[in-house]
């Protein structure tokens, strides 16, 4: 097995908080799933896991090389949440399309947030 991508992004909470105060369910469905909103709408502090699952899309865009857009949308990646409290993703469309493209076999992911930014990391593996 070898690293094919890594990714790293941080986002301002609010910078999110503002996205969804002005522009509210529409800014929630053009970049999230309905899985991650009902999961960030749950807890008390939706700005900040909305902020990490941001963060998570663009840092694997970055693992990718493509950034969001032509090759896959924001909506193509979708972050999980095991029992244990791990994150995973489950990619789509293009996502998906570009991992077998690359014979992917693993999304490595971590995710941190604190009240005023959140971070994602992800590493891709064949």
């Amino acid at each position: 097995m070898s690293i094919i991508g890594i990714g790293v992004d941080m986002v301002e909470v609010e910078r999110i908080q503002h996205s969804l105060d002005r522009f509210g369910e529409r800014f929630m469905k053009r970049v999230f799933t309905e899985g991650e909103i009902a999961y960030c709408v749950s807890m008390k502090f939706p700005a900040r896991h909305f902020a990490a699952r941001f963060a998570a899309k663009e840092a694997m865009s970055k693992a990718f090389g493509t950034g969001v857009g032509k090759a896959m949308g924001w909506r193509d990646i979708d972050v999980h949440k095991k029992k244990s409290g791990e994150p995973f993703l489950v990619l789509h469309g293009g996502a998906e399309a570009l991992a077998k493209e690359r014979a992917m076999k693993s999304a490595w992911i971590s995710l941190s947030h604190t009240d005023h930014h959140a971070v994602a990391m992800i590493a891709l593996e064949t």
